[in-house]
């Protein structure tokens, strides 16, 4: 038997898009095969026709090398199949040992039997090195322990088909590499894991073989060590992709973004410490400045607090010299501020909205959108038609569609471009390519050296280390809510910064 896993000619369809057209993908015993493909390319529909989370217009499924039928996610499990989603689907007010064995609870007279399953639970965290305290709420744990525990719950089912859909999206690169390790363990284990990824480093980095959607067709499998870098892009986007950052030169000009001593308390109880600490710093015309740090350093309440999503409890925040610390969150949008949201979900799109609205979230209120309190939508839609044009926003339905339906990757294109094209002065970016393929980072890294070099102050926060090294003009790092460096990522090292980003190093003096 050759195939553990045969996906023979699949279609699926969604109204106005065919997600996957006529797809075949074929997985050996004990490999990792990565998944490739751009945003909207159809890699999450095709794992979960797989994982019964969809029935396929056309095609069969065979475990095995036996024909079966998928009806749902519990059949997946009998078959063997488990899925670790890109977005989790954790109780964050349970524990951890409650969310591995929910669904599969041992009951006698009405009483759960949790002993047994603990027992397991423990033998399997240390057997696979994922190091997760059982008692621990998913709440308090990072979300690299989150991702832990979504990989226990496969192995406590006895999964033998291992999915992981973007599993490092929301990594930081010690759990990226972490992650890595656990998945070659789990493969010399005899374990088939299916990798769904845009990030070609990481196949690189741990899979044997990789096949290539692009657009919902099958383009290609090939060995991973065959193929280069270059050429795995290629097949992924359809023409070739620069994968270095090309900028000139900065030629920064007067302050846009002023913040002075801004401070933020910890929002739990018995926490005495800052989450942001006095910070002070400036982003000037035509600088892209990046906060770097690993992930819960205080970077997300820092942005929270200059744009107006949550308090300070001390400090100020200026916008070309005024003032806008007590002014509202419009105020600030109608005053020069843009902001790329860390959580497109919860703070970026209004998901059942549909696109053309999404786009026009901060105008709507213009003239040239309303009249007397009425919205006028043929204004609206021809807006939003220009603007998916111009951004290669893609959607089922156009500007009808409702964003929920959108891939993650359009997603972020749609909150990309309905920032930018409100003519900022100060843009802040957080994480403005995750989740991105690499044709879409590539436009994205454009897009913002275009408006730096147009005059635009352009502030990034990113976990991404290459990013920072290579879009950055300046380099800030914030290490538990301290501003402990300000660096020239063209006199220093990768290592180097991360060096900073653990508290390990820290400059001399007082920062600015």
């Amino acid at each position: 038997m050759e195939y553990i896993v045969e996906m023979l000619n699949i279609t699926k369809e969604f109204p106005g898009i065919i997600a996957n057209d006529d797809i075949t993908l074929q997985i050996k015993p004990g490999e990792i095969h990565a998944f490739l493909g751009e945003n909207g390319a159809g890699k999450s529909t095709l794992m979960s026709v797989l994982f019964g989370l969809y029935k396929p217009e056309k095609g069969i499924i065979k475990i095995r090398g036996e024909e079966i039928k998928i009806m749902g996610p519990l059949d997946a499990n009998r078959y063997g199949i488990g899925m670790v989603h890109q977005h989790f689907k954790l109780v964050h007010n349970f524990t951890v040992l409650q969310n591995i064995v929910l669904g599969m609870e041992t009951v006698e007279h009405g009483m759960l039997k949790m002993d047994e399953a603990r027992k397991k639970v423990v033998m399997l965290s240390e057997k696979y090195n994922l190091l997760v305290d059982p008692d621990a709420l998913i709440e308090d744990i990072t979300v690299g322990m989150q991702q832990r525990v979504e990989i226990l719950k496969m192995l406590y089912r006895d999964n033998e088909i291992l999915i992981f859909d973007e599993p490092t999206a929301v990594l930081t690169p010690q759990e990226i590499d972490e992650l890595m390790h656990i998945m070659k363990g789990l493969a010399a284990e005899g374990k088939s894991i299916l990798f769904i990824t845009h990030k070609l480093n990481e196949i690189k980095q741990v899979a044997d073989r990789c096949t290539v959607l692009r657009r919902g067709k099958y383009i290609g499998t090939v060995n991973v060590e065959d193929v280069d870098l270059k050429q795995m892009s290629e097949m992924m986007v359809g023409r070739e992709v620069n994968l270095t950052v090309e900028k000139d030169e900065a030629h920064p000009t007067d302050v846009v973004l002023e913040v002075e001593h801004l401070t933020v308390k910890s929002e739990h109880e018995g926490h005495t410490k800052n989450v942001v600490n006095d910070a002070s710093f400036q982003v000037r015309r035509g600088e892209i400045v990046c906060i770097a740090g690993i992930d819960g350093n205080g970077q997300t309440e820092l942005v929270h607090a200059i744009t107006g999503l949550g308090n300070m409890s001390n400090g100020k925040v200026l916008i070309n010299g005024e003032d806008v610390t007590k002014k509202s969150i419009r105020y600030k949008n109608t005053h020069g501020l843009s902001h790329i949201p860390e959580d497109r979900h919860k703070h970026g799109l209004v998901l059942d909205y549909d696109l053309a609205y999404n786009l026009v979230l901060q105008q709507y209120f213009d003239p040239q959108f309303e009249h007397m309190g009425f919205m006028k939508n043929d204004k609206i839609y021809e807006y939003a038609e220009s603007l998916i044009q111009k951004y290669d926003i893609r959607s089922g339905q156009g500007p009808l569609t409702r964003a929920r339906a959108m891939s993650g990757g359009n997603q972020q294109k749609a909150i990309v471009a309905r920032e930018l094209s409100r003519d900022p002065q100060i843009l802040l970016a957080v994480q403005p390519t995750r989740g991105l393929d690499v044709g879409a980072i590539e436009y994205i890294h454009k897009e913002l050296i275009k408006q730096r070099d147009e005059g635009k102050a352009i502030l990034v926060i990113s976990l991404e280390l290459d990013e920072v090294m290579n879009l950055s003009d300046r380099i800030l790092v914030m290490h538990e809510g301290c501003i402990v460096a300000d660096l020239d990522p063209k006199k220093i090292t990768v290592q180097e910064l991360g060096l900073y980003m653990a508290g390990s190093k820290k400059e001399g003096g007082k920062h600015e």
